[in-house]
């Protein structure tokens, strides 16, 4: 099976051996018009239970607030198996935990000493958001100007800023969970004549300090997946630090930083035309493509939370998380 294939199926079992973590839903959801295995009766239910809208500080109300967009829907998805849901019952709890925050920040690069809070959300901000847009439109993807957190532009799944001496940074955060990627061209078509027009005839990807230019936009790496999405918002940390937008908070650098499970071989193992794949997967085609490579950082999710597992005060304090994380999502190494 693929490491799709068997998520699906233990997204089901874990539904079937704790179903109090579900809220005790039965799964065998409508999802997109089907009975499904893989959804849930109500979506609200696929939210960590200290984060659903029965507690003070929950996910829904902050999208609400926030002016929000769900993926796929209203709401919270039913679908098992997606990375929004996956990214947010991960890390909304620790929003406002400094400690906890400064300890994943940490994972990323060691010699992080501190955390601030991220300005881009009108409700009630903390040292983590989520959905994060600009404020304006750099990218040029909006006809009128105005950017929805969630919806039909570049927007990031998460943001922390964090600060290495005296220096802020910040982490923009995509996060994957069962994603794989057919080839597509997205440069072709109407649709790829507007693509091209937004990133590489506005001369974005030319001046950008940190993605390498290619002759022609037809067939490159960055119009394939997963790059395509990895080049947008590679630009849009660009344009909002030389920009000083108001959401990344005086931060004077980036590292991107991609969350995918390492078992996810049909990502991670990912091939493309040979002129950009040098056989080695995804991590090493992306950052070939970079000036700057060591402002890529792919990690597990597990990993992101190895300072809080050794960490004993903050392993205690998120004791029912990282139980609930480990029976859901990880694969502990053995």
């Amino acid at each position: 099976m693929t490491y799709k294939e068997k998520q699906y199926k233990r997204q089901v079992d874990v539904l079937g051996e704790h179903s109090e973590w579900f809220g005790g839903d039965t799964g065998n959801g409508i999802f997109k018009g089907k009975e499904r295995k893989f959804a849930l009766q109500d979506g609200v239910n696929n939210l960590f239970e200290r984060i659903r809208p029965e507690t003070e500080d929950n996910v829904v109300s902050y999208f609400k607030k926030n002016g929000i967009s769900w993926w796929n829907g209203d709401g919270p998805t039913n679908h098992l198996c997606s990375s929004q849901i996956a990214c947010l019952n991960h890390l909304f709890l620790l929003r406002h935990d400094k400690e906890a925050i400064l300890a994943i920040a940490q994972a990323v690069d060691p010699e992080f000493d501190d955390v601030i809070e991220v300005s881009g959300d009108v409700y009630d901000p903390a040292y983590i958001s989520f959905e994060v847009v600009s404020s304006r439109d750099y990218l040029n993807e909006s006809k009128t100007g105005k950017l929805t957190r969630g919806s039909q532009c570049t927007s990031i799944d998460a943001v922390i800023i964090a600060v290495k001496d005296g220096k802020r940074i910040l982490l923009p955060i995509e996060w994957k969970f069962v994603e794989e990627y057919a080839r597509e061209d997205k440069s072709l078509g109407s649709h790829g004549e507007e693509r091209r027009r937004r990133y590489f005839d506005s001369g974005l990807v030319v001046k950008s300090e940190q993605l390498k230019s290619v002759e022609r936009p037809h067939g490159s790496i960055y119009f394939q997946e997963p790059y395509y999405q990895l080049m947008r918002q590679t630009l849009w940390a660009e344009q909002c630090i030389k920009n000083h937008d108001k959401v990344v908070n005086g931060a004077e650098d980036f590292i991107h930083v991609h969350v995918i499970p390492k078992e996810n071989d049909s990502l991670r193992d990912i091939h493309f035309d040979e002129k950009w794949d040098n056989g080695q997967g995804m991590v090493s085609n992306w950052k070939a493509m970079l000036k700057h490579p060591e402002k890529y950082v792919c990690i597990d999710p597990k990993d992101l939370f190895k300072n809080i597992f050794e960490n004993e005060n903050l392993r205690e304090k998120c004791k029912d998380l990282l139980e609930y994380l480990v029976a859901r999502y990880w694969t502990l190494d053995k």
